[in-house]
């Protein structure tokens, strides 16, 4: 009679239908998983998509982040920089039109080339070199500007200041005049924008120098009998705002290479500072 098999052996163990559920929820779950994968992959990218867009419009083109923008020197200056090479190009384009008008034989285009050649002088259209004087005007230094207690109005250099400086030189008998390098002329205007001058359309930022050529004499009495400057060097002793004067034996200025077409001004309401 053979033996009979052992009761715990794997072939007549009973089968249990727990395992089976188990394996079932299991593979169900995977299969969620992998729908939830399938899914929600082409969602992100679409909105990641989506948020780049949003970005590049908003934008316009420019940085959204404004750490870039803070120092307004630098941006005066890279300005300053593209101004300077626009008028290299237009004083390179007048010397060819020159070139051409000087090529024609007409009568009356050689009698108006001689009255522009005459006008020229005056209207700051050539070199000038003599003796100067130069004024520098700067804004308080940082220490006096943190102190809450003073107007930051009183502590920064504006247009009227340098008005004022620019007419003492010409009452002062100037022959020509620069501001920061740049030709003065009778259609020249000068105007504050923030903390910044802009002059011929060029933003510049401080110290701001004016130098004129003339009698060193007159040119310095005009500037200590001037009544506004004698009420700003008050502002320069309480606040530290910076004025000083210099003279030179030899200056030599540019002559003015920009349009002469007169801009002038409409009555407002601009805010001013009383210096008096």
């Amino acid at each position: 009679m053979p033996a009979a098999p052992p009761p715990d052996s794997p072939a007549d163990s009973p089968t249990d239908p727990a395992d089976d559920s188990t394996d079932d929820r299991a593979s169900s779950r995977a299969k969620r998983v992998r729908r939830v994968w399938q899914i929600g992959t082409p969602l992100v990218g679409i909105l990641s998509g989506a948020l780049f867009v949003v970005s590049a419009e908003s934008s316009e083109g420019t940085d959204l982040r404004p750490g870039r923008y803070t120092d307004l020197s630098a941006i005066v200056s890279s300005e300053s920089r593209d101004v300077a090479g626009l008028k290299n190009r237009a004083a390179s384009l007048n010397d060819q039109v020159q070139d051409l008008t000087a090529e024609v034989g007409s009568k009356k285009v050689d009698e108006i080339n001689a009255k522009v050649r005459e006008l020229q002088g005056p209207a700051g259209r050539d070199p000038v070199t003599g003796s100067g004087v130069t004024v520098t005007l700067s804004d308080a230094d940082e220490s006096v500007r943190d102190d809450s207690d003073i107007d930051v109005n009183y502590l920064l250099v504006h247009q009227q200041d340098i008005q004022a400086v620019v007419n003492a030189l010409w009452s002062g008998g100037a022959e020509a005049m620069t501001l920061q390098k740049q030709r003065v002329i009778s259609t020249t205007g000068i105007k504050c924008v923030g903390n910044t001058v802009v002059l011929h359309g060029v933003p510049y930022a401080p110290p701001y120098e004016i130098t004129a050529i003339g009698d060193l004499t007159s040119l310095r009495t005009s500037l200590d009998s001037s009544d506004y400057i004698v009420g700003y060097k008050t502002y320069v002793k309480a606040h530290n705002l910076g004025y000083e004067v210099s003279t030179a034996v030899e200056a030599t200025m540019p002559a003015y290479d920009g349009s002469s077409d007169l801009r002038y001004a409409v009555a407002g309401t601009a805010a001013t500072v009383d210096r008096d």
